[in-house]
Parts: structure tokens; sequence; C-alpha cells
């Protein structure tokens, strides 16, 4: 069999260039390692009848209009805006931290007008950001540190905040007023039918075919092509031979509990307390209406399927030379979070993939 492009990896990334590409002309085969699509936004039925998210929680958001629109092709929309709280002190206070979670937890009557003035106050005058506990000491000071952020990135990352790279903790936003939302971004939602469907929609071309619970590997020695689009971890495509990168993976224990409602929000986070990070209810993310609902504790692990690449001197080092590796390779695209060795949400992943198909058709 003859294809125009072979594309490992079938979650948003994969579909999407394979999508852009059979609309172009081009024959696509997409093959997946995992029984279905989607990758690590697979949402699923579970036995109660629930509609949960294998891989935990995923809130679709973005900024860029193009990949709103493109998406909006193949599902509508459920109006959905996220709210997290976090248990500190042995109460919830909104996240990411905003006026009320201030005033909260220090007794405090801060205004969005005073509240850029308190946190100067406390905030630490540091020379330079070294590390991630730098970057939340010269924003929020020690206290929200000791509170927020210490055994939180101990606990999901396996590793203390001093030792990753400052962008893990400068990422997270602080509100200078009572928003409590946790995303701001222009277009937010949940696939009005789930993720699966979604991405069912996206893959549904005659110029795509599917092949799932298949090796890239065994396949491409099978089918002839003219390029391979590869969006697994870039140290496995080369056989590990300069080492392993660092991956922080995740376990989830599912409950499903006979009542409609199990906490506040959709996500509860436990900085301190417990093993697990969050509690996730996907009932208040999907709308779904249920006499029982099910949630998810999460629980970062070091072994297991690769979530997040692990930011550190060290694994950034060793991306470097596997980087140069790929740029050796010819008719081999590396994409992706795994592909790129860098965490993406949804939405860019989506727009990188978006560039990549244009690249593709214009070479």
């Amino acid at each position: 069999m003859q294809y125009d492009f072979l594309i490992a990896g079938a979650g948003i990334t994969g579909l999407t260039v394979a999508r852009l590409l059979a609309e172009a002309g081009k024959k696509v085969l997409v093959v997946d390692r995992r029984s279905h699509i989607g990758g690590n936004c697979h949402d699923e039925y579970d036995a109660h009848g629930i509609l949960i998210h294998r891989y935990g929680p995923h809130i679709f958001h973005t900024n860029h209009q193009a990949v709103w629109e493109f998406l909006s092709r193949f599902t509508d929309w459920r109006h959905y805006q996220h709210r997290v709280k976090a248990y500190v002190d042995s109460r919830l206070v909104p996240m990411p931290v905003n006026v009320d979670t201030l005033n909260r937890l220090y007794g405090l009557s801060l205004t969005a007008e005073t509240m850029a003035a308190y946190l100067e106050s406390v905030r630490e005058k540091l020379e330079a950001v070294r590390d991630s506990r730098d970057a939340v000491l010269a924003r929020f000071g020690a206290d929200i540190y000791e509170k927020f952020f210490k055994n939180y990135t101990l606990k999901q990352w396996g590793i203390a905040a001093e030792d990753l790279h400052p962008s893990v903790c400068e990422r997270i936003p602080i509100r200078l007023n009572r928003d409590d939302r946790y995303f701001t971004d222009r277009f937010q939602g949940m696939p009005l039918h789930g993720y699966h469907r979604l991405f069912e929609r996206l893959a549904a071309h005659p110029g795509i075919h599917l092949l799932l619970q298949a090796e890239y590997r065994e396949v491409a020695r099978q089918v002839k092509h003219q390029g391979l689009v590869y969006t697994g971890p870039i140290d496995e495509y080369f056989d590990h031979r300069h080492g392993r990168l660092g991956y922080r993976s995740l376990r989830f224990d599912f409950r499903n509990h006979r009542r409609e409602s199990f906490q506040e929000e959709a996500v509860i986070n436990f900085p301190n307390d417990y093993a697990f990070t969050r509690i996730t209810e996907y009932k208040k993310m999907t709308g779904q209406q249920a006499d029982s609902t099910t949630v998810s504790y999460e629980y970062p692990c070091p072994e297991g399927e690769p979530y997040y690449p692990i930011p550190t001197a060290d694994n950034q080092e060793l991306y470097a030379r596997y980087a140069e590796e790929a740029k050796k390779e010819k008719k081999v695209f590396f994409a992706g979070r795994l592909g790129a060795y860098r965490y993406l949400n949804m939405d860019a992943a989506c727009l990188e993939a978006m560039a990549l198909a244009e690249r593709l058709l214009a070479s």
C-alpha cells in the first residue's frame, strides 16, 4: 500500500495534520498503539453511564480564532467557564490566587485597587529568578509559596521547585481582581457530545485511514510513504541512544458516588493534604444529568504513560541532543507535546499542527 504521509499518533496533533492533508487531496495513514483515537484527550462512558476523561480533565480554551473555527467544524460547544478551588488551611479558596483568596486566608479586606500594593509588600525582591521557587517568591512572597506551591510542586513533579525551570510556576496566573475563572481566554467550552465524538468527526475523511493497536515501525515496513509525522516521545524514536528523557506520569483512581453532586467545583486542588493532587468531578464540566457522579483522584507518578516533560536543565540538555539528531532525519517531522518535548495546551498543539500541515503542503 502507498500513502502520501504516515502519521504516528492519533491525538489532537496527528489528527489535525491528517485532516488538513486529506482535505488537500493527500492519502494519509494514522497509526496509534492505543485502542482509541484522541490521545490523552480521550473521553468515554464508565460502567455507571458517566462521561469521564480517562486521562484526566481536559477543558478547551483558546485565544486563537483560527483554532476555534477549525475545531468548531467538528463539534458544537457547551458553554463552560472552568473554576478551581484549592484546599488550604482547612478551607476552600479560589485558585488562581485572587482578591478573595487572600482575604479568606488572611482575614484581610483587600480590593482590586489594593491587592497589587499588598503583593508588593510581601513579595521577595530577588536580583535574579533562577528557578520555580524564585518565580513564586518574586510574585507572591514566602507564605503563599508555602501554602500553594511548595508541596504541590513536589507532589506533581517529584522534584522540588528549586530544581525546576522558572517557567513551570511562572505560567500559573494571578488575578488582581475577583475573577475566579481558571482561564480567561476568549473562546472556552467543552465539546457538546464529548471529545471522542469530536475526534471521530475529525478523522472521518475518505483520505484518512486509521490503524489502532499497532506500532508505527511495524506498519512503516509494510507501506510506502513520502513522509512521516511523528508525535511520540522523541527519545523513543531514536531508541534512547543518548539516554531517556524525563517524563512525569499520572495514575487515576475513579470512584462513583450515588449522589448528584460530590464537591463545590469540577476540580479541587490539594496542595498539602493527601497523596493526590486534585479531585475532578466530570459532570460539572460536561453538564451531564444523572443520579450518580464519578470523580477521579489524581496521583502523579514516575512510571507510566508520558504526560509531562520534566523541565530540568539536564532534560533540556538531553533534548537538545535529540533535536540535533532530528534535524538529520529526512522526511520525518517531529510534532506535538512528546515530539517537541514541551508542555502544550490543546489549542497550542492544534495551532502548531495546522502550521505543520501548511508547511508540508507547501513543500
